[in-house]
């Protein structure tokens, strides 16, 4: 004979309520609201409820047996790197098809019709630099005339920060991966005020760059070939115990450099003022070490590029129009979407009207688990960027891990138990999840010729991600 069921309610009506609310916050608050203990889950649908997107998902999951160890082989090149600072050299020299009016810039490929104030500003002021053109009105007219040939900078093993203009003539840091064997470069970084990596292009931004080219340059690769290099992974990690996340700050690492390098340059050719002028242009400008750890970034990321069945994220970057990234197992293949606007604050005078779209391949740095990845690591630069506190810096770190797939231990953060900073970026786990990467970045004004008018943090479009996984799901179906 069945038993009659026990009778629940009357235990339910007089124990605590306990709620466990899962997706949707505002239930949990109006919980809490009224004094109900409530845990609230973050939830939402695999590939944001996307149906077709989920189905891609499913069908690269049967394929885990190729990708997991196309991806552990893709994170060891990433943290097996060992980049070394090495010297300073002539663009045209070091960077094969750079010559006559080739331009490198930021970015994804992208034509002139479509280019953005800032980066047609930079042009124009590159051509002037090269002495392509008199003034920038003729430069405007002879980039408008398909005569300039424009190539990204990733193209070239280079990198740019914002507009990220690359010509011939320009000196550009020579980093080596001494484990690969491969070499990647960057222009040395201008300073403050108007430059051309914000699309100044006035006879001051010209004299700088030329300063660049003439003095500079040569002071620093003649004082870098004299020590030999400086290894550049343990003064990273340095500089993050000291709270720098590399991509807006770069206070500690500029000093670092400094530090590496002063003796070197005092010791090598050069007037007496050209040598103070150096060291005066080094310390005076926080960002010096950026254009630095921009070429890390890609000597350390090159080596994993096109390995089959790999859903790791070699490149990201922007040209103020579109924004591109680059995986593994898909080789120089891009994947492209309009490019966001920053959120963040703005200098005095400046606001959301003036802005252009975010710009620059210093994404590169998010791409191996600095900048915007390794915010825990720099909570001062969370309230330059507008991002909130401590616990914001640390919330952007943790949320960056979970679109990963390692951690590299050669960069440990205190606050986070010295923890390694995020590495590796799954294309598969950007589209399940929907976290879109953090970029730390400085924004630019709209119109040519104006500059920084802010910083703040910027995100990157899924629409690449769906694209990316697409192309890997259809190639693992081929296969």
């Amino acid at each position: 004979m069945r038993r009659p069921p026990r009778a629940m309610t009357p235990d339910l009506l007089h124990r605590p309520i306990e709620v466990v609310n899962v997706g949707l916050a505002g239930f949990a608050q109006d919980l809490a609201s009224r004094q109900v203990p409530v845990v609230q889950v973050d939830w939402t649908p695999p590939a944001r409820g996307d149906a077709t997107l989920a189905a891609l998902l499913g069908r690269l999951a049967a394929s885990e047996g190729s990708i997991v160890p196309a991806n552990a082989e893709a994170l060891r090149r990433l943290l097996d790197g060992e980049p070394v600072l090495v010297d300073v050299q002539t663009a045209g020299d070091v960077i094969a098809g750079l010559g006559e009016r080739v331009i490198l810039h930021a970015g994804p490929p992208i034509e002139w019709n479509r280019m953005c104030g800032p980066l047609r500003g930079a042009v124009a002021g590159a051509i002037v630099y090269e002495g392509w053109a008199r003034d920038l009105g003729a430069a405007t007219e002879l980039a408008a005339s398909g005569a300039i040939t424009f190539r990204p900078n990733h193209d070239g093993g280079s990198v740019g920060p914002m507009t990220g203009m690359i010509t011939r003539s320009m000196p550009v840091f020579v980093v080596e991966n001494r484990t690969f064997g491969n070499r990647a470069y960057s222009t040395i970084n201008e300073g403050l005020g108007k430059v051309m990596r914000f699309g100044g292009n006035d006879a001051s931004v010209i004299d700088r760059l030329r300063w660049l080219r003439d003095v500079c340059g040569p002071r620093l690769g003649d004082a870098l070939r004299s020590i030999g290099g400086i290894s550049l992974g343990p003064l990273i990690a340095r500089g993050l115990a000291m709270g720098d996340e590399m991509h807006q700050r770069n206070v500690a690492c500029s000093a670092l450099f400094l530090r590496a390098a002063a003796a070197a340059i005092a010791r090598g050719g050069g007037s007496s003022e050209d040598i103070a002028a150096v060291l005066q242009f080094i310390g005076g400008n926080d960002q010096f070490f950026l254009n630095i750890a921009m070429a890390m970034g890609k000597a350390i990321t090159d080596p994993a590029r096109g390995l089959a069945h790999s859903t790791i994220v070699t490149a990201m970057c922007r040209n103020g129009t579109d924004f591109g990234i680059r995986v593994s197992g898909t080789g120089d293949r891009w994947f492209t979407a309009p490019v966001e606007m920053p959120q963040g604050l703005y200098f005095p005078g400046y606001s959301e009207a003036d802005a252009n779209p975010d710009i620059g391949d210093s994404a590169i740095l998010e791409t191996i688990g600095l900048g915007a990845f390794a915010m825990a690591a720099s909570p001062a630069v969370v309230g330059f960027v507008g991002g909130g506190g401590v616990a914001q810096a640390l919330d952007y770190t943790r949320a960056m891990a979970d679109i990963s797939i390692g951690a590299n231990p050669k960069w440990p953060i205190p606050l986070l138990d010295f923890a390694g900073v995020p590495s590796g970026i799954d294309v598969r786990r950007v589209v399940e999840t929907g976290i879109a990467p953090a970029i730390n970045t400085g924004i630019a004004h709209r119109e040519a010729g104006v500059g920084q008018v802010g910083a703040g943090i910027a995100r990157a479009p899924l629409g690449c991600f769906d694209a990316a996984l697409r192309a890997l799901a259809e190639q693992e179906r081929t296969r």
